[in-house]
């Protein structure tokens, strides 16, 4: 006869995510011991863990957490944490992961991801509390990326691509104070139109090279006059910068400004910003 209860079983489910028959078993194997039973999970979990290793996680979650800075600034953290299934990406335990790992990384202040996966969390590290939390979740879970922006403003926006999924699109824009005004306004540009770059100055040297052969060729092609092609080379390489440059682009709200003109109408100014999509 079982030496544990129904309340032990559900009890025991609530604190690992495990199904029914493996928390019974685990119970079994332990004689109705519920710490011991927990050890079992995760160890079998976490020999799963190895053999999840090499399948993709394409769904999950980004979140922020902004915070005052010592110099009267503000700095925000940014991280992808994604899993193989929508179904784990909506479960209360990722979710409340996501939160740890949040929260460890920011207080770490990392940058990248190897300072990240290494962050401590109660006597354990970002890697660890991950993998602990796959094992018990049946699925490969893995941070993919992380960023920290700073600047005297940063304001976050995070959009659902799905009502009853977590936030797939995040975006943290830094500005000055006066910018601050029009950030949201920007932030959510940003998560429609994906900019590559903040300036065109950002826009690296052989990119535009490229780009700007690619556009007189293209002209050549198409019979334009020899006289004509500088001006019309010119007009096709401000349409790649409309593209790809943030400042250059139509704001999303209003397309009969631009974005770096919005930002002007407040006497603000942008310093950054970074985007996340969930598996992409």
């Amino acid at each position: 006869m079982a030496n544990y209860t129904a309340a032990d079983i559900k009890a025991l489910r609530e604190r690992t995510g495990a199904g029914m028959l493996d928390v019974k078993k685990a119970l079994d194997e332990a004689g109705g011991d519920a710490e011991r039973a927990l050890e079992i999970i995760r160890v079998k979990g976490l020999k799963g863990v190895a053999k999840r290793e090499g399948r993709a996680t394409s769904e999950g979650l980004v979140a922020v957490e902004i915070e005052e800075t010592a110099t009267g600034g503000q700095a925000a953290t940014m991280i992808e944490l994604n899993s193989e299934t929508d179904f784990v990406a909506k479960n209360e335990k990722f979710i409340s992961l996501a939160e740890t790992v949040l929260k460890a990384v920011a207080a770490a202040g990392a940058t990248d991801l190897e300072s990240a996966l290494a962050a401590p969390v109660d006597g354990e590290t970002v890697q660890t509390v991950i993998d602990t939390n796959a094992a018990t979740l049946g699925e490969k879970i893995a941070l993919r990326r992380v960023a920290r922006v700073e600047g005297e403003r940063v304001t976050a926006y995070l959009h659902r691509t799905a009502k009853d999924l977590p936030p797939a699109v995040g975006v943290l824009v830094a500005t000055d104070v006066a910018g601050a005004e029009v950030a949201k306004d920007i932030a959510q540009h940003i998560a429609a139109m994906s900019p590559t770059y903040l300036k065109r100055d950002d826009v690296p040297a052989d990119v535009v090279v490229k780009e700007r052969a690619i556009a007189e060729e293209t002209s050549r092609n198409e019979g334009k006059p020899e006289a004509a092609l500088p001006k019309i080379v010119e007009g096709r390489l401000n349409g790649f910068f409309k593209e790809v440059v943030l400042e250059d682009q139509p704001l999303a709200k209003d397309p009969k400004t631009t974005v770096a003109k919005h930002v002007a109408g407040v006497n603000g100014s942008l310093t950054s910003f970074v985007r996340f999509r969930v598996g992409s």
